[in-house]
């Protein structure tokens, strides 16, 4: 975002602004701009973020809600910390939405569900083989792409509810994966590779067999990612 002097505007304008940071702020933390523990000074953040520090207030409270942020009374915010506890928990919450939105999703889905899924993979694949090839440039990409993978899959469930609330539990463990840029190669394409397989054959046991290994596999990759010199 471009520094330089806040414009004049109406309520429905700020909104807008506030939205925009939120969106900004949110994705510096997951994206590990912004680190585990950083104090955020809000002087520093509104000349970032070109927003008024009352927008910023509001914004923090948001991301404290969120659980990327703590609130330390009065001495301000700051990042929220990572820890493996942490993590584990946040994965057996992912699996256990995730879980419970294929078993819908294969049984809800149709055609068109299909061909998302597929188009999803394809789109996950290229991306995964850059990586494989050593191309970190593409990381973000990358991540967004197995973020709209994974979305796909549970896509037909039917449940927005169930979106909204998977899209929040993967953001905390999108954080940890970005933090060490944990990225597991060929294994982790296959495991992808065999969830679109399932998908097309509605096979739910097998889905969630291969979720399973996939997502508790990729907990361990990043513990022991975080422990390395």
């Amino acid at each position: 975002m471009e520094h330089g002097e806040m414009r004049v505007t109406n309520p429905a304008d700020q909104d807008t602004i506030g939205d925009s940071a939120y969106r900004c702020i949110r994705k510096d933390i997951i994206f590990g701009e912004l680190k585990p523990n950083e104090k955020l000074r809000l002087e520093r953040l509104r000349k970032r973020y070109n927003v008024s520090v009352t927008t910023l207030r509001e914004i923090l409270n948001r991301l404290t809600s969120d659980g990327l942020v703590v609130a330390e009374g009065q001495r301000g915010f700051e990042v929220a910390s990572v820890s493996d506890e942490n993590l584990w928990e946040i994965a057996e919450l992912r699996l256990l939405v995730e879980s419970h939105g294929i078993t819908q999703a294969f049984e809800k889905g149709d055609i068109d569900w299909e061909s998302q899924v597929v188009a999803a993979h394809h789109k996950l694949r290229r991306l995964e083989d850059r990586m494989i090839a050593g191309d970190t440039s593409v990381r973000e990409d990358w991540k967004r792409a197995d973020w709209g993978f994974h979305r796909a899959l549970i896509a037909g469930c039917g449940s927005a509810t169930m979106l909204e609330l998977h899209s929040q539990i993967f953001d905390k463990y999108l954080r940890y994966q970005m933090l060490t840029l944990a990225f597991r190669g060929e294994k982790a394409a296959r495991d992808h590779g065999q969830l679109l397989e399932a998908a097309l054959a509605r096979d739910v046991e097998k889905a969630k067999e291969v979720l399973d290994v996939h997502l508790l596999g990729g907990v361990e990759y990043i513990i022991n990612s975080r422990s390395k010199p």
